[in-house]
């Protein structure tokens, strides 16, 4: 059993690499590992974009998000668009299949729990 502060921890962050994802413009991505259970089932950290468009599968995942800085407008297949900006917090479902559009920066914090 663990108790993870992110704060005490000292974690590099990690180039992402989603080019497949990219719609539009030269995103870059780092991810910040803090957790990652030992069947990788349940993982937690931080995660941020630069500029650009690009798609967010939730491909047998669900995932919880906390925005901490910037602010991204997601769009869904159902046609619906919705800003997400500091303080806001969501979960995006299995199966989902957002289209993040990041004007300048976003970051957040996320749980994503396979489904």
């Amino acid at each position: 059993m663990q108790f993870i502060n992110f704060a005490d921890q000292d974690i590099a962050p990690v180039d992402k690499q989603f080019d497949d994802d990219i719609i539009e413009g030269s995103p870059k991505q780092k991810v910040w590992s803090h957790f990652v259970s030992a069947d990788g089932a349940f993982k937690s950290g931080m995660w941020d974009s630069t500029a650009g468009v690009f798609r967010g599968p939730m491909n047998d995942q669900i995932e919880f998000c906390h925005i901490l800085e910037g602010e991204a407008r997601i769009e869904t297949a159902d046609g619906k668009s919705r800003v997400v900006k500091a303080g806001d917090a969501f979960v995006m479902d299995n199966g989902l299949q957002p289209v993040w559009h990041v004007a300048k920066y976003v970051r957040k914090h996320y749980v994503i729990a396979s489904a």
